[in-house]
């Protein structure tokens, strides 16, 4: 089991850039895939990217590809999310989350065994 802690939610302005931090523990790092989820009240989580433990392969939900990138630093057990021209209807919590062994392409939360308690993103208009 890893342990995961989000940072780097807060208030921002439509159009703006925020950076999302998950720092892991207990298993190691590097033998995790991971990705990031987001959760508007009310509605199902949805998933937003991911990527493979050893940071070569990544993917992303069509509605953030070429806004959004996710990023990890094994050294640092920690992996990011980089969210360029945010939308109103961006504002969600975000969770990270990790899989023992993600098959490419899965966007079910399902897959994933591990997360974290997520971190408030909201975008003002």
């Amino acid at each position: 089991q890893v342990q995961l802690v989000e940072s780097g939610g807060g208030l921002v302005q439509a159009g703006g850039s925020l950076r999302l931090s998950c720092l892991a523990s207990g298993r190691t790092f590097s033998s995790v895939d991971m990705g990031w989820f987001r959760q508007v009240p009310g509605k199902e989580r949805e998933f937003v990217a991911a990527i493979s433990r050893t940071g070569a392969g990544t993917y992303y939900a069509d509605s953030v590809k070429g806004r959004f990138t996710i990023s990890r630093d094994n050294a640092k057990n920690t992996v990011y999310l980089q969210m360029n021209r945010l939308k109103p209807e961006e504002s969600a919590v975000y969770y990270c989350a990790a899989a023992r062994m993600l098959k490419y392409g899965s966007t079910r939360q399902e897959d994933f065994g591990s997360w974290g308690h997520g971190t408030q993103v909201t975008v003002s208009s």
